[in-house]
């Protein structure tokens, strides 16, 4: 017995000191939403800065929730009439887009 608790409070701390990094990295990596046909919610997690996304369906009211400012476009390959969106904010349920780029040079 007096083996086997020394034993577990090392394992358990083990075990803390592995999931806290990855629970702390989760809680960085908040998604962009957007809404697609028939009202679904659809979302991204870590999009790749500086590249043109262009979406395969209808989406609307895009809500940035990334570290990262983002831009919609009307159209297709990042042309069209562009929304800006900064970290955290949301556009309106009207605004619809067909492509995005988050960190734009």
């Amino acid at each position: 017995m007096r083996l086997f608790r020394p034993v577990a409070v090392a394992l358990g701390g083990l075990l803390f000191a592995v999931t806290l990094p990855t629970v702390a990295a989760s809680a960085e990596s908040a998604p962009f939403i957007w809404e697609g046909p028939n009202g679904k919610l659809y979302s991204v997690t870590n999009p790749p800065g500086g590249k043109c996304l262009s979406m395969a369906q209808q989406a609307r009211a895009p809500r940035n929730n990334t570290k990262m400012p983002a831009i919609v476009y009307s159209k297709r390959q990042c042309a069209g009439t562009k929304y800006r969106l900064a970290p955290g904010q949301q556009a309106p349920r009207n605004v619809v887009f067909a492509s995005m780029v988050f960190n734009p040079r």
